[in-house]
């Protein structure tokens, strides 16, 4: 089936990461095991999500994975032009949600294995297709759990978010928080009498901002990302139930996304110290003034070798003299630390589609990483 084809199909399946992904799971079940893949399915607590794991081939060491995630992000509240789960060919372009990022790689991956079916592989074929990544890299730890069980050990994980079929060796890892906030309730027409955990709030975002301007100016930098250094952010606020009534209550969620060069540890230790300053000021008014910080997810970056032996044979199949980096976070770096795979990031399409109305993914990019697929598949046949 061509990838244009298999992509439409993807896209039709509403897979926000608020919602299940069975039906496409499912799709793509049937799909392999027609092929003759071994597929595996590992659902989350709830059952009401799932990852998928297939390899067609010889069995053991050696081969392959292709990995992609099969959730999106919300259409809600963007100014699409069509209906976003339906997929629609225009001036060389397909559009709809996931197009890009990255459904259009799995459909690449998902055509190579019908390819690969029809071939005498003499390394095996695998393709992984996680749930939430687009929440933090969540769902595809437990597929990892399993994985650690077998033998399962490639001599290549490519995670194929959108590069434009660029090879990126490396991504920062990220660790979220949040920091919740403990003040005193009080009448705002008596405020000083209380402890305005807003206040608390907008103090710990001011030494945020200026953690943030210290690195900058002063921190390890890497240009091979368009942000080239360690970067803190707050996403999101909220506190406060009427104007007349000093809050004592107030959450921050944040992150921190990290260069490997950098100890995010090290970084979160020193904000800790920020906050418990910012809260033993207050302290004389009310003794329960506190700032609490907790870690809401997390996954490494990831940092491969141009020269290692696992990107030299992806580079024979892509015709790259220099590698690049990526600034959004994969599953990329849990394969390299959790399983010890070497992996790299590679996939049609380009990230400044990501996350739009109207994105979309063009039919040359379609093209070009089906050509990569060809090319891998006719490589997995040659004798090792």
């Amino acid at each position: 089936m061509p990838s244009v084809g298999l992509l439409e199909r993807l896209i039709s399946f509403p897979t926000v990461s608020a919602r299940s992904n069975l039906e496409l799971i499912d799709f793509a079940r049937d799909f392999l095991t027609r092929c003759g893949a071994r597929a595996m399915i590992v659902p989350n607590d709830k059952g009401d999500k799932a990852n998928l794991f297939a390899s067609l081939g010889p069995e053991g060491p050696g081969g392959v994975l292709l990995s992609g995630h099969s959730d999106v992000v919300p259409v809600e509240g963007q100014a699409w032009s069509a209906d976003p789960f339906k997929a629609v060919q225009r001036d060389g372009r397909i559009y709809g949600r996931g197009a890009a990022d990255m459904k259009g790689f799995l459909a690449c991956a998902l055509r190579a294995v019908e390819l690969a079916s029809k071939a005498d592989l003499t390394e095996p074929l695998h393709i992984a297709i996680s749930h939430d990544e687009e929440i933090g890299c969540v769902g595809v730890r437990t597929l990892i759990e399993r994985l650690k069980l077998s033998d399962f050990r490639p001599r290549l994980a490519i995670v194929g978010e959108p590069t434009s079929m660029r090879i990126a060796t490396g991504h920062k890892g990220k660790t979220a928080l949040s920091a919740t906030c403990h003040g005193h309730a009080a009448h705002s027409a008596l405020a000083p009498t209380g402890v305005n955990a807003i206040h608390l709030a907008t103090d710990l975002i001011a030494r945020l901002r200026a953690r943030q301007d210290e690195i900058a100016r002063t921190g390890n930098h890497d240009a091979g990302f368009a942000v080239p250094y360690t970067t803190i952010h707050v996403g999101r606020i909220a506190g406060g139930t009427a104007l007349n009534i000093v809050p004592d209550h107030c959450s921050l969620d944040w992150e921190i996304r990290y260069l490997g060069t950098d100890d995010p540890a090290a970084l979160l230790a020193a904000i800790e110290r920020d906050a418990d300053e910012i809260a033993r000021r207050s302290r004389n008014v009310a003794d329960e003034a506190g700032i609490r910080i907790e870690p809401l997810n997390d996954y490494p970056g990831l940092a491969t070798g141009w020269d290692e032996a696992a990107t030299v044979f992806l580079r024979e199949l892509v015709s790259q003299d220099t590698p690049c980096k990526v600034d959004f976070g994969t599953e990329a770096g849990l394969f390299q630390r959790e399983l010890g795979i070497p992996a790299v990031v590679c996939g049609p399409g380009s990230m400044d589609q990501g996350h739009k109305p109207d994105e979309f993914i063009t039919l040359e990019q379609l093209h070009a990483c089906d050509a990569f697929m060809d090319r891998l598949v006719a490589r997995l046949c040659t004798p090792v």
